[in-house]
């Protein structure tokens, strides 16, 4: 929050609050888009690498992004997401960061 005097009126303390639009405390979703490149064997495997999911999990996401073109893969803190991300755009995996 912070306080701003009004011009029109020095004696008048006017107080404005500022929302911030992006949180990093906030639920953050990574979201992997499909892709033409990858097999669904490295997918597969890169997601469990980057989540800890089990190979059914895994291959339910892979699914998933492949049919509606992209899945959010992982939810959580903004530094868990961001190290899931680094993990899964190792092998170049379209990734974005939704908070």
């Amino acid at each position: 929050m912070q306080h701003v005097w009004a011009h029109a009126n020095p004696e008048r303390e006017v107080t404005v609050e500022t929302v911030e639009e992006t949180r990093l405390d906030a639920p953050w979703r990574v979201i992997l888009y499909n892709d033409d490149v990858h097999t669904f064997d490295e997918v597969i495997f890169q997601l469990m690498k980057a989540t800890g999911c089990s190979l059914p999990e895994a291959e339910a996401l892979t699914w998933k992004v492949h049919t509606e073109g992209k899945a959010a893969v992982y939810e959580g803190s903004f530094e868990e997401c961001f190290r899931v991300q680094g993990v899964l755009r190792e092998i170049q995996l379209i990734t974005e960061l939704q908070g």
